[in-house]
This record gives C-alpha cells, sequence and structure tokens, in this order.
C-alpha cells in the first residue's frame, strides 16, 4: 500500500485555507468560533507540543499540576495535552493551563500512536503509563519509560534520583528530605520556585456547596472543621480509627472555645465509619457530607472548611489546593514528601516503624494509634488566625 504524504500544516482545500496546527482546529466540524481559517482572526498555533502522562491515583495527579506553570512559562507557545484515569480527570478540569483532557483507555491509547509530540512528561511508576511513554512518537521524553525486558527505567538522567526512591528504602524513608514536587520538577528538568498546585471551581460545584450551606443551616459565623475520615485500601494504616475521631472529636468541642461545626468528610468506602461514628455522637452537632458526591462536589464541600484534618489522601491535596488551613497526619507514609505551603501543620506518629508503606501491619498498636491528638487539637488552635472562612459567600 502506498503510504499517505505528510499533511502539510497549511493547505489550501477547494480554495480554502486550512491550519492544522491551530489548536482550535477539529476537523470533523466548525471550530467555537465557527470560522473557517482564512477569514480567522483567532488563529492559535500549538507551539510546542507536550504531552503530560500521569493516570493515578488522583491525589498525586493534583500534586502533579505544580508543574503547569512553569512549563508555560518555559514554553509560552505550548500545546498541552494530560493523560490521566477516571476520576482524576475531573480534577484538571478548567485548567488554564491544559488544552487537552485525555481520559486513559483504548481510544486514547490508539490516539496517541498516531500523533507526535515535541516532549513527553511520563510520571507513573506504572507499566500501563510508561509502555504507552515508550510507544509515543515525541523528540524528547523524560520521567520514566519501559524497556524491552517489560521493566520501568529513568527516560533521562534528571529522572535517575526519583527512579532510586523507589528502589531504595533508606534513601526514600530517612535520606530524602525533598519534597514530591521538587523531586518532581527535578524529573523534568524545570527549576523548582515553591510552585502550588491549584484546583478551579465552577459555578456548578459553588451552587452546589452554596445549596448545602443553607440546607444545614450554617452561618457565616461558623468555625467549619473537616474531618475526613478514610485512606483507601492500599495501606493497612493511613486513617484514624472511628473511636479514635470520636475521641478527636471530643476535644475538639471541649477545647476550642470558637463556634466550630464538624463536618465529616468521605466518599463510598467511608459510609460506614461516618454511620459509627454519628451514632456515638449524638451529644453534638455532626453534619455527614454524604457518600455519593461527585469528586467535584466533595471539593466544593472542602473548600466550605475553614480547616481541614485528613491523612496523607486525597482529601488532604484537595484542601491544600484550594488553600485551605490543613492538618495532615502521618503514620505509614512520609512527612517530608509533602509542602502544606505553611499553611497547615504535620502530626507525625511516634511509632519507629514509621514510614513502612506496608500494606499489611501486624502490630496490635498501629502507627496510626500512636497519633497525639492533643498535638491535632493544638494544631487547629494555632492555625486558626490564618483560617479563611472558605463559606463567606454563602
Amino acid at each position: 500500500m502506498k503510504k499517505a504524504p505528510p499533511i502539510d500544516l497549511y493547505k489550501m482545500l477547494n480554495g480554502r485555507e486550512i491550519k492544522f496546527d491551530c489548536c482550535y482546529f477539529n476537523g470533523a466540524k466548525p471550530c467555537q468560533f465557527s470560522s473557517v481559517c482564512n477569514s480567522c482572526d483567532s488563529y492559535r498555533p500549538m507551539g510546542k507540543r507536550i504531552l503530560v502522562i500521569k493516570l493515578a491515583s488522583a491525589g498525586d495527579v493534583l500534586r502533579t499540576t505544580a508543574l503547569l506553570p512553569a512549563l508555560k512559562v518555559k514554553f509560552p507557545d505550548s500545546y498541552v495535552t494530560w493523560l490521566t484515569k477516571e476520576p482524576a480527570n475531573e480534577l484538571l478540569e478548567l485548567s488554564p493551563y491544559i488544552d487537552r483532557i485525555l481520559t486513559y483507555g483504548l481510544e486514547s491509547a490508539t490516539l496517541l500512536q498516531v500523533e507526535s509530540f515535541d516532549l513527553v512528561i511520563s510520571l507513573d511508576k506504572a507499566s500501563e503509563a510508561a509502555s504507552l511513554a515508550e510507544l509515543v512518537k515525541a523528540a524528547a521524553k523524560c520521567g520514566y519509560g519501559l524497556n524491552e525486558k517489560g521493566k520501568i527505567y529513568p527516560f533521562n538522567k534528571k529522572a535517575e534520583y526519583s527512579f532510586l526512591l523507589g528502589l531504595d528504602n533508606e534513601l526514600k524513608f530517612s535520606i530524602n528530605k525533598k519534597t514530591y514536587q521538587e523531586i518532581m520538577f527535578e524529573a523534568v528538568g524545570l527549576p523548582y520556585n515553591n510552585e502550588r498546585y491549584e484546583l478551579r471551581l465552577g459555578p456548578r460545584e459553588l451552587d452546589f456547596a452554596a445549596e448545602f450551606f443553607k440546607r444545614q443551616n450554617l452561618s457565616s459565623s461558623d468555625f467549619i472543621i473537616g474531618i475526613n475520615t478514610g485512606a483507601g485500601k492500599i495501606f493497612a494504616n493511613k486513617s484514624l480509627k472511628p473511636a479514635r475521631i470520636v475521641e478527636l472529636i471530643g476535644l475538639l468541642y471541649e477545647r476550642l472555645n470558637t463556634n466550630i461545626k464538624i463536618l465529616l468528610l468521605g466518599g463510598p468506602l467511608e459510609k460506614d465509619i461516618n454511620g459509627t461514628i454519628l451514632k456515638k455522637l449524638t451529644d453534638h452537632k455532626i453534619i455527614d457530607s454524604g457518600h455519593e458526591n461527585t469528586i467535584r462536589e466533595f471539593c466544593s464541600l472542602v473548600n466550605l472548611c475553614s480547616a481541614v484534618i485528613s491523612a496523607d489522601t486525597l482529601a488532604l491535596h484537595i484542601a491544600v489546593a484550594l488553600n485551605k488551613a490543613a492538618i495532615a497526619l502521618f503514620g505509614p507514609t512520609c512527612p517530608q514528601e509533602i509542602d502544606l505551603y505553611n499553611r497547615g501543620r504535620k502530626i507525625i506518629t511516634k511509632s519507629e516503624c514509621a514510614p513502612c508503606y506496608k500494606n499489611i501491619c501486624d502490630k496490635n498498636v498501629t502507627c496510626m494509634d500512636r497519633i497525639d491528638l492533643n498535638e491535632v487539637v493544638g494544631a487547629i488552635k494555632e492555625l486558626e488566625p490564618i483560617c479563611s472562612k472558605g463559606h463567606e459567600r454563602y
């Protein structure tokens, strides 16, 4: 079969100029400006085509968005495509730095086999992501690929440190003092200037939160403390047990003078946990945020909070992205890798075996059992002066 000639970036078709390199060009229907190319004033060439592959976890996807402003500074005329999984794709919505979001699957994988890029940034140490990064055509690649033996390896010299963190426990648990963002920027070869990651909410999410605020009879004078009660199933011990959360809530009501309201945060996995907590705290007004919210609705509820208490999990990263005061609880994971951007406190277990990253624990008293709840209450008191009232607009 004869190979088709390459398509020119500009081509005259039936007397009309077609700009295939325009960010807005679709090819199957009129672009958003409903104008043909040779009479359109909104032409925007793609410039550097950049593909970011970061599939999971959702919290890490959110943290990785800190790269985007720096990428746009280095490549101002760039077109950024981000490949990720559900539900992390929803966290990327409304980002001004992303031109196209692709959700991982057969359709997107097939599409990427046809396209070519100037730069691929592959930041998942997982074969499904690394293999795709290996196959995609690009002038330059950084991060991780998959070799012919089916093993993850670093594409570039600057990604070697982050690669070794996954192999050397002493390096990861004891020696390393860099945050996730510093490690990531180093792997990509960009200077790190304390860039934040952020999450943008639209009118739909803000309206959802406003309705919730009114339904729960909340007031602008309320000091709303969100407590995220779960942390997934990957690690054996990452969140407080229900009994300890009940104890913590009791201490908060006892020791804080301000007009506090407790908002229990969680998803489907936390339905039973939150139900248990509510049954044991009938003397206090505890608000259950529900368990069937979409991820963006969940984000809007976090945005209502003046402060958020959470283990090292997605809710913590959402709180940081929304500029909330965050109290982060650490047991099996590495506190040094988390940056709270001077708007939070880290409460670290007293357990000598932490961090461990184990998904099975044989201890009778776990690392999260050795979190000092008095420290948590003290952190709330300490942070209260900087706690924004995220609910004032309601």
